[in-house]
């Protein structure tokens, strides 16, 4: 995705003369990087194009201080560095003075835009002293000293400093410096544009597309194939309906240049239609449960705000399917393990044991599908057994290198993974496997991730289009009037 800030002219950077004089658009620019921009993302140095990068001493000091360990960030740091090592392998000095060229062909960019530009290591003491409303040696105060010196020694250049750290980037904009976040990382430029798998038929639909459409029946199954302007907006497995109280609910199946082919929805609110007991309680559930039970979709994400039902109509589908129609072996449940407050510290017992307190939407979840069981207590109990002989739950932390096999996968609070660790969780997916993504990309606990570079977001957007996956976006609360009033005033 393009930098928005290397396409956008902008201002000069402050203290350079000879930059105010010149055109925003025909100066060089030069991004000097920090620490938390490469533990982030360690393609980052590949990433901007036609101009040149700079790192400051310490934040090589920093990488080291941050190599050692097991979380994503010390991964990160280690690939960094081997990206470093294998650029300055064989390099003389006077050739890294000169600054070393980022690789200008695909095969090794690492990243999906073509560099062109200059990595610059620091080589010498800069001098730049800081204003006194700056005291001690603190790593970002070290950066800030640099950046500024680079901007008085280079006043053909714009220099720009690069930090996902919003106080650093406060401080920057205070001295003068041009500071931005890195927006590589970003799946879309805005949340409210994520694609959120429904839409609506406009008022005069039938009378542009319904003239040469052609119906038939597949078993109990109702197909229409239809041309018209609107057909070609559409994406596979998309949900479309019309307003009105009688009109129709479809999933879009195939669509062929401005040809689309629908398939009617089955109508799971009503109660011959219940999954293992749950019907949907408005048109969006509908259509989540409708992809959630389809044997041709491997692979659906469900978004929405607390109380919309996710977990449980996930959890509902997945029994079903499990125990009624024996699609899947088992049902396997797993979520991030980050806390809402302070950690509670080591928890003794199995890999299981430890995910429990985890796991308490499950439990919660697993209560209200048993409640309506006969046979008393006792009849509640041995369900409950017989469940969780057919829930697993696992931690992500063992799914590395881990193949699974007809298995149904609950990826809760989806939203805290990044991109990367997505990708590690959806490649363990074996033959008849199906994994369901939830999450609220409003509640965001991991550090610098954000609406626009969730792991979530992410694989909404890219798998956005293919015939066998599927999107759905819940909006109304249906755990009570008070969590619903809650939602809306809070």
């Amino acid at each position: 995705m393009k930098r928005r800030s290397l396409s956008e002219p902008g201002p000069a950077a402050a203290g350079s003369e000879m930059a105010r004089a010149a055109p925003a658009h025909a100066l060089r620019r030069l991004f000097v990087l920090d620490t938390n921009v490469l533990m982030h993302d360690p393609t980052a140095i590949y990433r901007f194009e036609e101009h040149d990068v700079y790192l400051p001493m310490v934040v090589l000091e920093e990488l080291d201080a941050h190599k050692k360990g097991l979380s994503e960030a010390s991964r990160n740091v280690r690939q960094i560095s081997r990206f470093l090592d294998d650029m300055i392998r064989g390099a003389t000095k006077e050739r890294i003075d000169r600054g070393l060229p980022l690789p200008t062909s695909d095969s090794g960019n690492h990243g999906r835009k073509k560099a062109s530009g200059r990595l610059f290591f620091q080589t010498r003491q800069l001098e730049s002293a800081l204003p006194a409303s700056l005291p001690g040696q603190s790593t970002d105060n070290a950066i800030l000293s640099q950046t500024l010196a680079l901007v008085s020694e280079n006043p053909d250049a714009r220099v720009i400093l690069v930090s996902k750290d919003i106080n650093l980037r406060i401080k920057a904009a205070v001295l003068g410096i041009h500071a931005e976040d890195y927006y590589s990382d970003k799946t879309i430029e805005d949340a409210d544009i994520l694609y959120t798998g429904v839409t609506s038929l406009p008022g005069n639909f039938w009378e542009q597309h319904g003239e040469n459409m052609r119906s038939w029946k597949e078993a109990e199954r109702t197909f229409y194939e239809l041309t018209g302007p609107t057909a070609c907006t559409w994406q596979p497995n998309q949900c479309v309906y019309e307003e009105s109280p009688q009109g129709i609910e479809a999933i879009v199946r195939r669509v062929a240049g401005d040809t689309a082919t629908l398939e009617l929805m089955r109508d799971y609110r009503s109660a011959r239609n219940s999954v293992w007991g749950i019907s949907a309680r408005n048109r969006e559930q509908n259509f989540a449960l409708n992809l959630l039970m389809d044997p041709e979709v491997d692979f659906v994400t469900v978004l929405g705000p607390a109380g919309t039902g996710k977990t449980l109509l996930a959890l509902a589908a997945g029994l079903m399917q499990t125990l009624e129609t024996n699609r899947f072996v088992e049902i396997i449940m797993t979520r991030v393990t980050i806390p809402l407050g302070e950690d509670i510290g080591f928890l003794p017992g199995t890999e299981e044991e430890k995910m429990e307190p985890w796991m308490g939407a499950l439990m919660d979840n697993l209560e209200v599908l048993t409640q309506s069981q006969e046979g008393g207590t006792w009849g509640r109990a041995a369900t409950n057994d017989l469940l969780r002989n057919r829930i697993k739950i696992r931690s992500l932390n063992f799914m590395r290198g881990r193949t699974f096999l007809n298995r149904y996968i609950i990826l809760d609070e989806a939203q805290n993974l990044t991109p990367k660790q997505m990708k590690a969780l959806v490649t363990r997916a074996g033959p008849g496997t199906k994994l369901a993504c939830l999450g609220n990309i409003a509640q965001i606990d991991t550090p610098y991730l954000s609406e626009m570079t969730s792991g979530l977001t992410y694989v909404v957007n890219r798998f956005r289009g293919w015939a066998h996956s599927g999107h759905i976006t819940l909006v109304r609360g249906e755990r009570s009037r008070l969590a619903e009033y809650a939602s809306d005033i809070l």
